[in-house]
């Protein structure tokens, strides 16, 4: 899809192009592309070889052809999956190992496309497993465990999960409506508050406690922000009315602003709990007759 150009030498002059780089801030490029893309295309031979036959042959090469999208397909959904790992400090492993089960479908349709006309079993076997092996040596295994739960309550962690995943839904749609305008400006600062409320995620998974004063923000005013967005893109896409999009920035502003002051004081609430903590320590040291050296 087209878009149009934002920034400081557009004709509508929006916003310096520098002052819209931090949507991209932290991120990194997916690796759901390239590879990947190869082993969606990989499969089409069979497609073509299976109408040049019989038709046992036929239904081999249709179900090797089958087994093979469907492994791109996992292989896809598990890399996506685990980079959402990657990038949270606290997650849990996927439900599901879609990279290792894509894996064991590779090998299994190569298996069965290497039966067609052979004339012995050892040449499906060596093509199967070389296919598997070769794809996960490739791509990896699925994450196996919990990342960043040692010692927490299991249930106000699974209570900082749901909030988060239900705000990441709302940063997601808020793009996809922002991307109906085509304006590269407003994408870019759709991007830079989607940035800002993920330093809360993070913050909030780094300390669960903090869900209790930031639930409104994860999850009313973000649903507001994602309703506000959805109405802009249908008005400002009929019209292009300045009023409508010079309102809707200030809204962003707005936002962005609260968003990072409440990020800034739970990082100044938890630097009080560690002072706290180690003045009591101390203090403790101190009763029982044991020096303190404040120095180190």
């Amino acid at each position: 899809m087209a878009q149009r150009f934002g920034g400081k030498y557009s004709p509508d002059g929006s916003k310096p192009v520098g002052q819209q780089d931090q949507g991209f801030a932290g991120k990194k490029r997916t690796r759901a592309g390239g590879r990947v893309n190869i082993l969606f295309f990989a499969p089409f031979p069979l497609a073509l070889r299976a109408f040049r036959g019989e038709p046992a042959e036929l239904a081999i090469n249709l179900v090797a052809f089958g087994l093979l999208m469907l492994a791109a397909w996992l292989t896809r959904e598990g890399i996506i999956a685990q980079e959402a790992y990657d990038s949270r400090k606290v997650a849990r492993k996927p439900a599901f190992p879609r990279k290792m089960a894509a894996s064991v479908l590779t090998g299994l349709g190569l298996a069965i496309a290497g039966f067609a006309g052979a004339e012995s079993l050892l040449t499906p076997i060596i093509f199967g497993v070389a296919g598997a092996a070769l794809h996960f040596f490739a791509f990896g295994p699925d994450p196996l465990k919990n990342k960043g739960m040692e010692g927490v309550d299991s249930f106000q962690q699974d209570r900082v999960a749901a909030a988060i995943d239900k705000g990441e839904a709302h940063l997601k749609t808020m793009r996809e409506a922002i991307l109906r305008t085509s304006d590269r400006a407003l994408i870019d600062r759709v991007d830079g508050f989607s940035g800002t409320a993920r330093q809360m995620f993070r913050t909030i998974e780094e300390d669960p406690r903090d869900l209790s004063g930031a639930r409104k923000f994860v999850g009313v005013y973000l649903q507001g922000a994602s309703d506000a967005t959805a109405k802009f893109a249908d008005l400002y896409s009929r019209n292009r009315d300045t009023q409508v999009r010079a309102d809707y920035e200030a809204l962003l502003s707005d936002l962005e602003q609260n968003f990072a002051a409440r990020t800034e004081k739970m990082l100044l609430d938890d630097r009080t709990d560690m002072d706290i903590e180690i003045k009591v320590l101390r203090d403790r040291l101190q009763r029982e007759g044991l020096r303190v050296d404040r120095n180190n």
